[in-house]
């Protein structure tokens, strides 16, 4: 299996990527220009996203079904934590956010990613931001190239609208849809965190952040819009590495096009099929910290297709700033300790910014030296947060 670890390649490679990236910084993370690679290389990838063929991608067959929860139902908290035991995700219905409101996201998506390339460099993301356009961090790791593009929304929804469409009445629709989208998200997410938390014997009295001003809350999400464009050889390009998420959980809509695929204990491939009007749970690493390594955070990844634009929209859901998040101490009783020391989710960003799949391992405690310092830790790594 091919994973992200390479750190310089990607961003050296990205200043060859669009034919306007002589003019600016090699550091920036700018996607192919897709529709006119795709009008001019029809049958062929660039090397530089040819990815070596996946010939581990077979099925798995004794793998179950990512289950289907009705949050509504009475079984809800015995099935998600059965969920999380042995699969670290599963999709949700009887969420209450209308199927009108995920196709309006959906569409709005859909109309941003299809502005020209010189549109959407205007809200190129900096290194010191994660806030824009570009390619997913995660590609700053990869050998090789993602076929995908996103967007993420950071704090004010107007700020990021305005730079695409500088005239109010484009931008204004962009803004409303997005910002009752994470209205939506956050009542949704805080109600799926509660019931995991059941699930574990806690309340959200043992996470008092969870009680956090609604100002705290916005801190600690981010939405995310991603684009896998139709891709002329799928079998050889990869739409999203292999990782984990660094939140708390990430709820996804992925529309009616399949491409997520989750890993199994086995180490195969799952698909998670679409289902009409439901979304995607995935616990982080910040559950597996907090739930002191009981739930496993997926490792996960989204293929593309040579005939279908997909596009899913990714909600992070992680702790409030400033607030450390650690093994919960009702988890962690006589003859158990602590599997991880405290981390602040920007610490965190920052460890798995540079070390990527290695930075859970970095947080863990020793019986022999007590806890790990995350503050020290970022210090050694010289990571700026």
């Amino acid at each position: 299996m091919m994973h992200c670890s390479r750190r310089g390649a990607r961003a050296n490679r990205s200043s060859k990527s669009s034919n306007m990236s002589t003019t600016l910084p090699h550091h920036t993370i700018i996607p192919l220009d897709f529709t006119n690679l795709i009008l001019t290389q029809s049958n062929k990838l660039p090397h530089t996203h040819t990815w070596p063929h996946r010939s581990y991608d077979s099925p798995d067959p004794s793998h179950h079904p990512v289950p289907v929860i009705d949050l509504s139902a009475p079984r809800a908290v015995h099935l998600i934590r059965h969920a999380c035991d042995k699969f670290g995700a599963f999709q949700v219905t009887g969420h209450g956010v209308p199927v009108q409101l995920l196709k309006e996201v959906e569409a709005e998506a859909r109309r941003l990613f299809s502005l020209p390339m010189g549109r959407k460099i205007l809200a190129l993301r900096s290194p010191e931001n994660m806030a824009g356009y570009g390619t997913a961090p995660v590609s700053l790791l990869c050998p090789k190239g993602l076929w995908s593009e996103g967007f993420t929304i950071a704090g004010s929804v107007a700020e990021h609208a305005t730079k695409l469409w500088p005239a109010h009445d484009e931008s204004s629709r962009f803004c409303s849809v997005i910002g009752e989208y994470k209205k939506q998200m956050e009542l949704v997410t805080k109600k799926i965190i509660t019931l995991i938390l059941t699930s574990l014997g806690l309340t959200n009295d043992d996470v008092p952040w969870m009680k956090a001003e609604k100002e705290a809350v916005s801190e600690a999400a981010v939405v995310q819009l991603n684009s896998y464009p139709v891709c002329p050889d799928p079998a050889q390009a990869m739409g999203m590495a292999p990782h984990t998420d660094s939140s708390m959980v990430t709820v996804l809509y992925q529309g009616n096009v399949a491409g997520l695929q989750l890993q199994s204990e086995k180490g195969r491939w799952v698909t998670v099929p679409p289902t009409e009007g439901a979304l995607v749970v995935n616990l982080g690493d910040l559950m597996h910290i907090l739930s002191n390594g009981r739930f496993r955070s997926v490792l996960h990844r989204a293929l593309v297709n040579g005939s279908e634009h997909r596009i899913s929209v990714a909600y992070f859901y992680g702790s409030p700033k400033g607030v450390e998040v650690k093994p919960a101490v009702n988890l962690v009783g006589e003859g158990t300790s602590p599997m991880y020391g405290p981390v602040t989710w920007k610490d965190y960003l920052g460890l798995k910014g540079r070390h990527g799949q290695k930075a859970l391992e970095m947080i863990k405690t020793s019986k022999v030296h007590g806890m790990l310092s995350v503050c020290k830790m970022c210090a050694m790594s010289n990571v700026v947060s």
